[in-house]
């Protein structure tokens, strides 16, 4: 017996199908979102290619200022003046934005950065020149006229420059970038050092000297620091553990380091009249007992419990014990 279906029936039939349909794509679809992860599509700006970020920023920041310090310290050492130098600025831009604000004349060096073997450049005001070459001269420093430099005033700046380029390489040592000093550039040849349009890092020192003050300006490759300042910031980042053979070497270091030392009595009172009638020749009663230790005392610190002896020409200190001791035993 054959069975007719009506329209009606075989509509909800087909929409009782494709509902299940539907339920079965809609859990398949849940499934492999929660199972894949999520990328969101952003657009990218060509124009921000070699950006250095905050961190990277940061990073400079604290390898400059390591630099400006050993700098201040040795050049005027050095110099044998007062030689201070600090970071003003570390910020981005064109190079022909950097060769914009050389001003002229300037003392200007190549440097090449290894391993990256690329070329950065090194620009220092001439108005510091005068002072450096009267004290190297034998002078006292004088400041003098704005002027391009003679051959042997030349020759000294660019003793100086090595000088920089050797702290230089002290405070990048650690990521592995190296600076090898080229040549003295001039106006023309500092243009073609790098394409105009490349983005350059720009790090301004401020230098100050009892007669004279100028700047001192790094320019570096943006792009290529990229690698460089990445592992930077991973070094910076990782917790630092010493070896023991790093250990030992600082225990050795520390054993001859020297420190002052001094052997004194105790704290006590004694009587203000005693101490003003006091001369040469005239015994002074301590009020201590008769076998009290002094106190053998390094920077201001008691550390053992000694007694003043002598052998030969010189005088000594013979050590009972610690200092702590005797602190335990009247704590008791």
């Amino acid at each position: 017996m054959e069975k007719h279906l009506e329209q009606d029936e075989i509509d909800s039939m087909f929409a009782v199908a494709r509902e299940a349909v539907e339920k079965e794509q809609e859990q398949a679809a849940t499934v492999s979102t929660s199972s894949e992860p999520q990328h969101k599509a952003e657009p990218y700006n060509f124009s921000r290619a070699g950006q250095i970020s905050n961190d990277q920023m940061q990073a400079i920041s604290t390898v400059n200022d390591l630099f400006a310090r050993n700098l201040t310290h040795n050049l005027g050492a050095w110099l044998r003046t007062r030689f201070e130098v600090t970071l003003a600025s570390a910020e981005q831009m064109m190079y022909s934005e950097f060769t914009e604000r050389i001003p002229d004349p300037a003392y200007v060096c190549s440097a090449r950065l290894e391993p990256l073997d690329v070329m950065g450049a090194l620009q220092l005001d001439l108005s510091m020149a005068p002072p450096i070459v009267d004290l190297l001269l034998g002078g006292v420093g004088r400041a003098g006229a704005l002027r391009e430099p003679t051959d042997i005033e030349d020759a000294i700046l660019f003793s100086v420059m090595e000088i920089i380029l050797r702290e230089l390489n002290l405070a990048w040592q650690p990521v592995g970038l190296t600076f090898a000093l080229d040549k003295r550039e001039m106006e023309a040849q500092v243009l073609r050092l790098m394409p105009g349009t490349e983005k350059v890092l720009c790090v301004s020192f401020e230098i100050r000297m009892p007669e004279a003050q100028g700047s001192l300006n790094l320019c570096l490759p943006a792009v290529v620091l990229n690698t460089i300042l990445r592992r930077l910031i991973a070094d910076r980042d990782r917790p630092r553990r010493r070896s023991l053979e790093a250990r030992a070497r600082m225990s050795l270091l520390m054993a001859e380091a020297q420190f002052g030392g001094v052997l004194q009595f105790p704290p006590m009172r004694l009587n203000a009249g005693d101490l003003a009638a006091l001369t040469p020749g005239k015994v002074l009663r301590l009020p201590l007992p008769r076998h009290s230790n002094a106190e053998f005392r390094v920077g201001g610190l008691p550390l053992f419990r000694a007694l003043p002896v002598c052998s030969g020409e010189h005088r000594g200190a013979q050590v009972k014990g610690h200092a702590m001791d005797a602190e335990v035993r009247s704590l008791q």
